[in-house]
């Protein structure tokens, strides 16, 4: 039986935590900071986590 590949896209931009939990970066970091509260740009720093509601789809990206 083959082996279930993971998406290997999605394994640059996520990662499992030791609960099973799927991590995520913050979006609207990326430019036109000039223009956003320093407030903002500090809160956009912190990781995330995915919603309960996308957990199912991104569990069959990352199998491992």
């Amino acid at each position: 039986m083959p082996k279930m590949k993971k998406h290997s896209g999605a394994c640059k931009r996520f990662k499992k935590t030791a609960t099973g939990k799927i991590k995520r970066a913050q979006a609207y970091k990326r430019h036109l900071m000039a223009s956003k509260t320093a407030k903002r740009k500090r809160r956009l720093r912190h990781a995330a986590f995915i919603s309960a509601a996308d957990q199912r789809h991104f569990r069959a990206l990352l199998p491992s």
